[in-house]
């Protein structure tokens, strides 16, 4: 009998095992030199736990809430595209996991699974994600039917006008499939993918993501949709002021997962940042780097309502299918309860920011 997975990187070494090359990379490379992808996960190895002392945690409530929604715990699932290179069940299994564990999905515009298929897979809610195609009508259409199948809140992803340099797909001549959610909305010629081009992503976001996205289109998004409106991609405080001015329903500090500008700062380190600038206006949302409980405990201290979790899933799903993602997102649950217990907080609320001590902490403390 094989030994279970006890953390998350022994989920990533089974999932390298088990995938292709090409597709272990395209979950887990990052752009350019990938000095940021590093970063991510660094970065929270520099913040320090501040334990407090007696105090009664015999119970421990790690529930909170998102746009009045319950959840079990602050752990939500990322959007990440095309799971069926995983498991061939694809986002499905991820949504029943997601359900299963009482927390919220935010459903990749990148699904390899139709809109349809996850909303029927189980009784829960879920986000969408949504990008902006030169043909607005692509959009109008995917939010309709994220609307339909009872989708809760669009996500906009907005650090994307030109697509990352990312030298492993390019090395890897890795090619984009059709992607379930755009059949009979967008045709893209991508052309032969050679040694001299390599990956053809590129060649779908030139064709079909629209880079003149602006402030002014979250008014067209929202002249479209009555749903709640949370931006994707904010790591500075003056987009989190501008966001608040467009009446946004939340933000996500994101840097793609590393996936776009190399040498942006991780998430983490910028968290504090964006959480002042919007002082409580809208709930703030962190993903990026995050692999242990105790990386979710230190998102909260610094000031996030939850925090997204992409690759982990990936390689759950990839390791041992939808058990594998449950596995996952229990053990994150289960490593942040013992954080709590251990730093003596018996709610999410009684997380604050003298739990942490940063490196920023540490330099003004000698001056």
């Amino acid at each position: 009998m094989e030994d279970e997975p006890v953390n998350i990187r022994e989920y990533e070494e089974i999932a390298k095992q088990v995938l292709p090359k090409m597709i272990f990379d395209f979950y887990n490379g990052g752009a350019g030199d990938e000095y940021t992808l590093r970063e991510n996960r660094e970065a929270y190895k520099r913040i320090m736990l501040r334990p407090r002392i007696l105090v009664d945690v015999s119970r421990i409530d790690m529930s909170t809430t998102l746009l009045g929604y319950k959840m079990q715990s602050p752990i939500m699932v990322a959007p990440t595209a095309r799971h069926k290179y995983a498991h061939p069940e694809g986002e499905v299994a991820t949504a029943r996991a997601a359900a299963a564990c009482n927390t919220l999905m935010v459903l990749s515009f990148g699904s390899s699974r139709k809109i349809e298929d996850v909303a029927s897979s189980c009784n829960a809610v879920r986000f969408y994600q949504l990008y902006v195609y030169q043909k607005r009508e692509v959009s109008a259409t995917l939010v309709r039917r994220a609307e339909e199948y009872g989708f809760k809140a669009i996500v906009l992803t907005v650090d994307t006008p030109r697509l990352g340099r990312r030298e492993k797909d390019i090395k890897n001549k890795f090619i984009l499939p059709q992607l379930s959610n755009l059949e009979g909305l967008v045709s893209v010629d991508v052309g032969p993918v050679s040694g001299k081009r390599g990956s053809d992503l590129e060649a779908f976001a030139s064709q079909t993501l629209d880079p003149s996205l602006c402030w002014n289109d979250i008014e067209w998004l929202r002249s479209i949709t009555s749903l709640p409106i949370i931006l994707k991609g904010i790591i500075t405080a003056d987009d989190a002021i501008k966001s608040v001015e467009m009446g946004v329903s939340g933000i996500v500090v994101s840097n793609h997962g590393a996936r776009q500008l190399d040498y942006s700062p991780a998430t983490i380190s910028v968290l504090e940042e964006v959480v002042k600038a919007v002082s409580g206006a809208v709930p703030v949302l962190i993903d990026g780097g995050i692999r242990r409980g105790t990386d979710v405990f230190k998102a909260l201290a610094l000031g996030a309502k939850a925090v997204l979790v992409g690759r982990p899933v990936l390689f759950g799903l990839a390791a041992k299918g939808e058990k594998g993602v449950k596995s996952v997102l229990k053990m994150l649950q289960g490593e942040l309860e013992l954080t709590m217990a251990l730093c003596d907080t018996t709610s999410i609320n009684e997380i604050t920011r003298k739990h942490v001590q940063t490196e920023g902490d540490r330099i003004r403390s000698l001056l």
